[in-house]
C-alpha cells in the first residue's frame, strides 16, 4: 500500500467510515490513477471532471456507481490532499428510484412458513421482526440478544453506528428452538465451518428459495423484509421517530418514505404486538 493510499485510509478510519465505504472510495481513486497512469495527487480537478464524464459516456456505468466515485474523489482531494475548493459533479439520475414492492403481513407469514427449517427460517424471521439490513443480520452474535429486555444490539451498522432494535417474544421462542438444534456459539448464523458468519449471498439465497416455495411473485430481495418491517409498523400506528431509531436512520426524511408506501399498501392497521407476533409455522414439504 502506497503512503498516499494509507493516508486516505487513515483519514477515513478516524472519521468512523464503514469498511465498505473505505473500499469503494479507495477503488475510485485507484481507478482515476490507472486511467491517467500517474499518481492521483498529480491529477488536476479538470482531469477528474473529464474522467467522470468518461465513466458516464464511454463506460456507461450506472449513476449510483458514478456517484460513489464522485464522493470518493471529493474526499481524497478535499480531506487527504486538503484542497480548498472541490466541485466534482455529475448529472442527476434520469429517473427516481422505483419504490419497493411491499409484502403484506399475510405474504410475510407465508414466506416464513415456506422457508426451510432451521437456520434459513430463523434468519428470515430475525431479519423481518427486527428490521435488519442483511449485513446486520448475518453479523449478529449470540451475545447481541437480550431476551429479558427484548432487544437486539446491532453493532456497527451502516455508518459505523451501534443501535438497539426489538426482539419480540415470538422471535425469542423461535430463536431458542433454533439454538437448541444448531448450538451456535459465537455467530448467531454461522457459515458451515462455524468460524465466520453466513455470507450475504447465502442469506439472499434463503430468501429467494422461500419466496419461490411460497409462490410470491413480487420483486425484491431479502432487503424487502426491512421495508416490510417499517411499513407494517407504520400501518400499525407506530410513530416515525420510533421507526427511525429502530432502523438506524440518521435522517427522519429517509424514514418518511414509508409514509407513502403505507398509503399505497392500504392494509388495515393492527397492534404492533400482533404485527411482530409471527406464528410458529409448520414445516412445508420439500
Amino acid at each position: 500500500m502506497t503512503e498516499l493510499r494509507q493516508r486516505m485510509v487513515n483519514d477515513m478510519i478516524v472519521r468512523g467510515m464503514a469498511e465498505k465505504t473505505r473500499t469503494s472510495y479507495t477503488q475510485a481513486v485507484a481507478g482515476l490513477a490507472k486511467f491517467y497512469r500517474r499518481s492521483p495527487d498529480q491529477i488536476t480537478h479538470e482531469d477528474v471532471q473529464a474522467y467522470l464524464l468518461y465513466l458516464i459516456q464511454e463506460r456507461k456505468l450506472a449513476w449510483s456507481t458514478c456517484n460513489i466515485a464522485v464522493h470518493g474523489l471529493r474526499f481524497f482531494f478535499h480531506v487527504t490532499l486538503q484542497h480548498d475548493a472541490v466541485a466534482f459533479t455529475i448529472p442527476g439520475p434520469r429517473q427516481r428510484s422505483k419504490l419497493p414492492e411491499i409484502l403484506s403481513r399475510e405474504e410475510v407469514q407465508r414466506l416464513l412458513a415456506a422457508a426451510r427449517d432451521g437456520q434459513p427460517r430463523a434468519l428470515l424471521m430475525t431479519t423481518y421482526a427486527a428490521g435488519l439490513r442483511v449485513s446486520e443480520a448475518v453479523h449478529l452474535k449470540v451475545t447481541d440478544l437480550d431476551a429479558t429486555r427484548q432487544t437486539i444490539r446491532v453493532e456497527q451498522g451502516k455508518g459505523a453506528i451501534d443501535r438497539y432494535t426489538v426482539l419480540p417474544p415470538s422471535l425469542v421462542t423461535a430463536l431458542r428452538a433454533y439454538w437448541r438444534r444448531a448450538r451456535p456459539a459465537g455467530w448467531l448464523f454461522p457459515a458451515r465451518k462455524g468460524d465466520h458468519p453466513l455470507t450475504v449471498w447465502c442469506a439472499q439465497h434463503a430468501f429467494y428459495d422461500a419466496k419461490r416455495r411460497a409462490q410470491i411473485r413480487k420483486r425484491g430481495g431479502i432487503h424487502s423484509l426491512r421495508h416490510c418491517f417499517a411499513t407494517h409498523l407504520l400501518e400499525a400506528g407506530v410513530d416515525l421517530p420510533t421507526i427511525q431509531r429502530l432502523l438506524g436512520h440518521r435522517s427522519l426524511q429517509t424514514t418518511s418514505r414509508y409514509l407513502h408506501l403505507a398509503e399505497v399498501a392500504g392494509i388495515a392497521p393492527g397492534s404492533p404486538l400482533d404485527l411482530l407476533a409471527i406464528p410458529r409455522p409448520s414445516s412445508p414439504s420439500a
